[in-house]
């Protein structure tokens, strides 16, 4: 069997019975393209039974020199040839699985970039007095990504079934289809109703989208960005400095730091919140900055 051939058929299977999103999709998609590419460069040959060990770690290995491919992307790859190479063992296709034993680059752990306090301040001042043509529709999505740390994917993806203003929640379809339910912060109700006031009747059924362009269509993730980057410089924070994902980091972040004593967020709930699957994922987000690094030193006793 030639790659190709079975590449789509694992792309096909991830999508139709794995359920994986349309992100994930495209991404398994170009980095298994990158690989043939190599294959048929190097090899002279894409047949699915001719790829070794070795084989792949030559891909790795050219990935790292001759592409300079980052860490993290390289990362991603490993991943997805692993779970290529599961199926194709899985459907017989393969007697050996050719990424036993191929591990992937560690890479530095980083702090996430986030919005201080005072810059989320900023963004939602500038949102409250905004007057434009569609500012209600921005300020209710900035301040949904803001107070619930949905993705950008899954904002994009609301339609009004999702919403129920009798509970005050709203059900997120996350990765893979995956569903949790997030409770609504009570300065965005509010900021619904109203919205919903400016609507057409028709514009509110269910299967509606919560958020469209200009032209009344479902508003794409790109379109997205873009107003999002309006929205920053307008509000006095540079554009350059974040993206719609530092919104969720700085969810997070503000949620762990925000909460004391019996009412504390821990870690398992931040990670049901975000509809992470790793709670190692998650930990990232239990980052100290130098204020409680200073206070935590400062209390230390040493006199007897």
């Amino acid at each position: 069997m030639q790659v190709k051939q079975a590449m789509d058929e694992f792309l096909f299977y991830m999508e139709v019975e794995r359920n994986v999103s349309v992100n994930t999709i495209r991404s398994y998609a170009y980095d298994l393209h990158v690989f043939e590419a190599f294959l048929t460069r190097v090899h002279g040959t894409s047949a699915l039974e001719q790829i070794r060990n070795s084989t792949v770690r030559r891909f790795i290995q050219d990935q790292v020199i001759e592409h300079q491919t980052h860490p993290r992307t390289l990362q991603r790859r490993i991943s997805c040839l692993k779970s290529f190479s599961r199926f194709c063992a899985k459907e017989n296709w393969i007697s050996n699985d050719f990424m036993v034993g191929i591990h992937a680059p560690k890479t530095d752990k980083k702090v996430p970039v986030y919005m201080k306090l005072i810059e989320l301040q900023m963004l939602f001042r500038f949102l409250e007095n905004d007057q434009r043509k569609l500012s209600l529709r921005n300020h209710l999505m900035f301040k949904l990504l803001a107070t619930t740390g949905m993705r950008r994917q899954e904002l994009v993806d609301l339609s009004w079934g999702q919403i129920d203003l009798e509970w005050n929640s709203i059900r997120i379809h996350g990765k893979g289809n995956k569903e949790r339910i997030l409770p609504l912060h009570p300065m965005v109700i509010p900021l619904i109703k109203q919205y919903q006031e400016h609507l057409e009747t028709f514009q509110l059924h269910t299967s509606e989208p919560v958020f469209t362009n200009y032209m009344g269509q479902r508003i794409d993730p790109r379109g997205l960005h873009r107003i999002f980057k309006e929205v920053l410089q307008n509000a006095g924070l540079p554009p350059h400095r974040f993206t719609l994902h530092h919104l969720r980091h700085t969810f997070a972040t503000l949620l762990l730091r925000s909460n004391d004593g019996p009412s504390k967020v821990d870690i398992r709930t931040l990670q049901e919140l975000l509809g992470r699957e790793s709670l190692a994922t998650t930990s990232i987000y239990t980052h100290v900055d130098l204020e409680q690094k200073k206070l935590a030193i400062e209390t230390l006793k040493f006199e007897s």
